[in-house]
């Protein structure tokens, strides 16, 4: 029996398994194995030599667009930036990945227009793991919806939750330290609904044997097999919803309840209109806001303040965070720094490496010659 057919047979087990207390060691072991052997899959096709989509990343952020075949991925991709991705009212157009550049807040957000996935993509079908995996490498996710077919949404997410894309969640608070004798010991700052021999099982499913394993959050199964792997991706999402102009307004509310279904909050996603170019100023605020970015306005000596090329860091970063970002030795010739604006206490307020900076600062450097 080859792979695909035992990662087949562990799904349906999983499936016609009934979840309880008494089922839950072996639902865990299922699930463990599961993980264990769609890992292998993997490993296998890409030492088959899959040709995959080389990307290179560049700007300050990487935000990719995923939905089904013919939502209007591309006509977007066009008319945010200047790529010049091929257009068609058929499914299937887009056959590489193809990436733009939009200019936003000073900041050179790169999107790309991945091939439209379609189910199956976790499992290869339409070359779907090499668009899974241009995906895994961005910094945002997001939802091209067609005003007709909200129901994608599900399926596309279960399609990256199977590549092991969690969307707006944080990485499972587990820990683990081999060691050399002793068995597996479990401690947990929480109660936990899982006993300690489903934990145990699981982690032995993986190849533990002897562990310290440290909770410090309530987990379920896929929350624990997630931090026992530890090579998930945890991505920020948002959605949008293209072809608004082709819809009638009492048709407006069934798509908003469509979404509420989902639990996406109608007010979050953004209606826009590709093709007539409606909508897009809301979309570029709303990956701004997403990515979580700040504009940094230099201060050079003998040039003044640039506010037409900030310095483009993540929310919460420090001067020293800075430093990194603009290279060279700054951080070894760092002496202080001044900064106005926002995070500062007074105009041309001195700080040292561990201020943390807010949108719109302004920042000179005094560093040694």
């Amino acid at each position: 029996m080859g792979l695909e057919e035992e990662i087949e047979d562990l799904r349906e087990e999983i499936a016609e398994t009934p979840y309880n207390k008494s089922t839950e060691e072996h639902v865990g072991r299922l699930k463990a194995k599961l993980a264990e052997k769609k890992e292998k899959l993997e490993n296998q096709s890409s030492a088959g030599g899959g040709q995959g989509y080389a990307v290179e990343k560049t700007g300050d952020a990487t935000v990719a667009f995923v939905g089904f075949p013919s939502v209007g991925k591309s006509t977007l991709l066009n008319a945010l930036t200047a790529a010049e991705s091929e257009v068609g009212e058929y499914e299937f157009t887009t056959l590489d990945v193809n990436p733009g550049m939009l200019q936003y807040n000073g900041a050179n957000i790169q999107v790309l227009d991945v091939p439209g996935l379609i189910e199956g993509a976790a499992s290869g079908r339409g070359g779907g793991q090499e668009v899974l995996s241009v995906v895994r490498a961005a910094d945002l996710v997001v939802f091209v919806l067609s005003v007709f077919e909200i129901d994608q949404y599900d399926r596309l997410k279960e399609e990256l939750y199977k590549n092991k894309i969690r969307l707006d969640q944080e990485p499972p608070s587990i820990h683990i330290s081999k060691k050399g004798k002793g068995g597996i010991r479990v401690t947990s700052s929480v109660d936990q609904d899982l006993s300690e021999n489903v934990i145990k099982e699981v982690l032995r499913e993986q190849g533990y044997v002897n562990a310290d394993v440290t909770l410090r959050e309530k987990i379920d199964i896929d929350r624990l097999v997630d931090g026992v792997m530890d090579n998930r991706e945890y991505l920020p999402s948002m959605v949008t919803v293209n072809k608004v102009d082709l819809i009638e307004p009492d048709y407006a509310e069934k798509v908003r309840d469509e979404l509420r279904e989902r639990d996406i909050d109608p007010d979050e996603a953004v209606f826009i209109s590709a093709e007539k170019e409606k909508g897009l100023e809301s979309l570029k605020e709303k990956i701004w806001s997403e990515l979580g970015m700040m504009r940094i306005y230099m201060d050079k000596p003998g040039r003044g303040v640039d506010y037409e090329e900030p310095l483009v860091v993540p929310q919460g970063s420090t001067i020293e965070d800075a430093c990194e970002r603009l290279g060279g030795d700054l951080k070894q010739r760092f002496r202080f720094a001044r900064v106005s604006g926002p995070s500062a206490k007074h105009d041309e307020q001195q700080v040292g490496m561990d201020h943390e900076l807010a949108d719109e600062d302004v920042l000179r450097l005094i560093v040694r010659k």
